[in-house]
């Protein structure tokens, strides 16, 4: 099942870090600036905000995969309804960009990423817009892809022949590991890769769904996992 990967391709959000609390901390300090600076757009709630970027994602669905667009436009477009200038909307993405990379790692994502780069060539691929460059990691990885630089989201096939295309590798010789069983584990199947399935929190595999090739709680499970098959093959 495990034999024979060069490339291992990972998701980000909930797979390296708690996203969760990384969008509350860039919400909230976009409200802040908007309520120091643009108090007519503060009047905008985060659910109203959101409804607003579904709306516009409706509305031009060639760009609904390209989350900053998205959040950008939203504002600019409200800003100037508000009668302020839309570079309000660039602004504001600063702001939310700047909190959006500021991540508290899972303890066990460096060290395993460190030593799975002695063996494998590393990639990610995210729907979301955050900064590997900006975090520190980017160093250890050959390939960093997502939906807006790509064009399309997971669980798009495109998306991971994408990064197997710019690896350079065959889709069956990547495994992709990440949290969704649908965007990450549906998606990477179909697009022929190998998949593991990272649950850190214990939940059930929806029935909906053919298991992942692999289940894990997290990347040291990971690295134990490949290096047994490794140790198989010596």
């Amino acid at each position: 099942m495990l034999d024979g990967l060069q490339a291992l391709c990972f998701d980000l959000d909930d797979t390296f870090w708690d996203v969760r609390r990384v969008l509350e901390r860039a919400e909230q300090r976009v409200a802040g600036f908007l309520a120091a600076h643009y108090p007519r757009l503060a009047r905008h709630s985060r659910a109203e905000l959101m409804a607003a970027r579904m709306a516009l994602a409706r509305e031009v669905p060639v760009r609904a995969h390209d989350l900053t667009w998205l959040r950008t436009e939203t504002l600019r477009r409200l800003a100037v309804d508000a009668g302020y200038p839309g570079a309000v909307g660039e602004q504001a993405f600063e702001v939310f960009i700047a909190a959006r990379n500021e991540v508290d790692l899972f303890p066990d994502v460096r060290p395993a990423l460190d030593r799975l780069a002695a063996h494998y060539t590393l990639a990610t691929f995210s729907n979301g817009n955050a900064d590997l460059g900006r975090i520190g990691l980017a160093p250890l990885f050959a390939v960093t892809l997502n939906a807006e630089r790509v064009g399309v989201a997971k669980p798009h096939p495109g998306a991971f022949a994408a990064v197997a295309r710019e690896l350079g590798c065959e889709p069956g010789r990547m495994l992709y590991v990440g949290d969704d069983p649908q965007a990450d584990v549906a998606g990477a199947r179909a697009a022929g890769l190998r998949t593991a399935w990272i649950n850190r929190h214990g939940a059930a595999w929806p029935d909906a769904h053919a298991p992942a090739d692999l289940e894990i709680v997290d990347l040291h499970q990971l690295e134990a996992e490949l290096g047994a098959a490794r140790a198989r093959r010596a």
